[in-house]
């Protein structure tokens, strides 16, 4: 038997997965009847999550079936239930033009999305179109949409610091490659404003961005004002409005965590952003009701709460080396921080940044809650000295929050409670150091800069040389799939980057 040359042996290898999927017979079924936003059909022999094509007018029971070139036509359709004999689908499209008695072809696939290098620095939908007004990219590698998570026991530690640039963020909750982290907050408190501001200055090969239910007004705002043309170069942007059918947006969430793991597998360290995850959560629940689950907490199905954690177990420390940071919104109704979604959230992941309101008031930005966030990899990613300097700053800002009233209407005496005493004189200095506008602030820059605030006389410890981690080398698959003159390469925003990332 003559060995083929490696190449060759891949092009087989992909015509081999190609003709499995090809349907030697057609499978067809039959519109019944169209109820809400889903579509009762006759058929055909379909599993859950199949995807179908249903047939304009003109194509149904009783006419001529389409030809095999026509199949390009009708509406894509996803089976989301089956009642006995009866299948169940939702739309990723308008219904206009689908008739009781339209015929329904099952393709016989399960869903998948393309992905490759050339996806950096577009903006496209959840199928992999693109939205900005450029061909469509070419992305010859196909992975599932709902691929399997890592075996938590093939998992590296995270012991490496992510910097944000964010100085609040990099000094008092220090962040790892490979988190997972909500930020909680109602509507117009700075969610994307912060998101932005990540996305142009975190030390990451690729930024994955998913905006999801968003306003189609924002979308073109958040990429030109607040990503702009440097952060856009290493970002991904996958979008689904919020007029687009639920299934759509379900599709976008999935699609940014299934490129974020092909970059992550080939052994980048990828930062994914949602905005947000509730309307995930709601696009899920309208799947959800509209198939007959039955409602719970404020309506939610229990699919929403199944698919929450699935979609952040996808996240994390991968074998090649390579990390997804996830930094998902979560839009918190009423700003009620007990409500389903968020409760649910916040005992998934790895930590929790709370944007408050009180604090946007104040003209504080980044409005971020110290006291009421919290990073759960903190301990692990800082020294001794770090820990304490942490803890000192948020000892005093919580002084500052407890005594707030008593301050302000004159009730308290000077002399009365020293600590309180010390927490007003570095009042001002903590504010400054808390507020950022746009440039990006090296950590190492903002733990000296709060030193010296908190302890002027005390002596800067002398720093411990790190060794360097030996990378992991990326499977063989993933370095193939990208291109060996791509490089990848991250701005501070006129910061210096320091190389200690895992500083410890």
């Amino acid at each position: 038997m003559n060995v083929l040359p490696w190449d060759m042996s891949g092009i087989l290898d992909d015509y081999r997965s190609t003709l499995r999927q090809v349907e030697l017979s057609r499978r067809i079924g039959w519109v019944r009847q169209m109820q809400g936003l889903t579509i009762e059909a006759q058929g055909p022999d379909a599993t859950v999550g199949e995807l179908c094509r249903i047939l304009p007018r003109g194509r149904g029971r009783g006419r001529a079936s389409a030809p095999p070139g026509d199949k390009a036509r009708g509406v894509l359709a996803e089976v989301v239930g089956l009642r006995g004999d009866a299948v169940t689908l939702m739309p990723y499209g308008s219904m206009h033009g689908v008739a009781a008695g339209a015929e329904v072809i099952a393709l016989g696939r399960q869903s998948t999305f393309g992905v490759g290098p050339a996806l950096l620095g577009r903006v496209i939908d959840g199928f992999g179109h693109a939205l900005d007004q450029r061909p469509d990219p070419v992305a010859p590698v196909q992975r599932p949409l709902h691929a399997i998570p890592i075996n938590p026991m093939q998992r590296p530690r995270i012991q490496h610091v992510l910097q944000t640039g964010v100085r609040c963020l990099d000094g008092l909750l220090t962040m790892g490659q490979g988190q997972r982290v909500g930020i909680f907050a109602g509507s117009g408190v700075g969610k994307s404003t912060l998101l932005g501001m990540i996305a142009r200055h975190v030390s990451a090969d690729v930024n994955v961005i998913a905006l999801i239910g968003e306003r189609g007004r924002e979308v073109r705002e958040f990429i030109d004002k607040q990503l702009g043309a440097e952060g856009l170069k290493r970002s991904v942007v996958v979008v689904a409005t919020s007029d687009q059918p639920a299934l759509a947006r379900i599709r976008a969430a999935h699609a940014a965590v299934t490129i974020a793991e092909y970059f992550r597998d080939a052994g980048q360290q990828v930062l994914l952003t949602m905005d947000s995850v509730t309307r995930l959560a709601m696009a899920r629940r309208e799947v959800g009701l509209a198939a007959g689950e039955p409602p719970t907490a404020r309506g939610y199905t229990p699919s929403v709460f199944a698919e929450l954690p699935q979609l952040c177990e996808r996240c994390g420390t991968a074998p090649s080396g390579g990390s997804i940071t996830a930094l998902l919104t979560v839009l918190v109704e009423g700003d009620d921080m007990n409500e389903p979604i968020a409760d649910s959230l916040r005992s998934i992941l790895d930590g929790h940044v709370v944007l408050s309101r009180h604090i946007a008031h104040e003209g504080q930005y980044p409005a971020i809650d110290v006291l009421r966030s919290a990073s759960r990899l903190l301990p692990d990613l800082t020294n001794r000295d770090e820990q304490e300097l942490i803890s000192d700053a948020i000892r005093y800002l919580a002084l500052l929050d407890r005594n707030r009233q008593l301050v302000d209407i004159g009730a308290y005496e000077k002399g009365t409670n020293p600590d309180l005493d010390r927490a007003l004189q570095l009042a001002p200095g903590l504010r400054q150091w808390l507020l950022q506008r746009d440039g990006g602030v090296a950590r190492a820059d903002a733990m000296r800069d709060l030193r010296a605030l908190l302890w002027p006389d005390r002596p800067a410890p002398v720093p411990v040389p790190v060794p360097v981690p030996v990378p992991v080398p990326a499977p063989a698959a993933a370095k193939a799939a990208l291109a060996p003159s791509t490089k990848f390469s991250f701005s501070m925003g006129g910061a210096v980057a320091l190389p200690g990332k895992g500083l410890k």
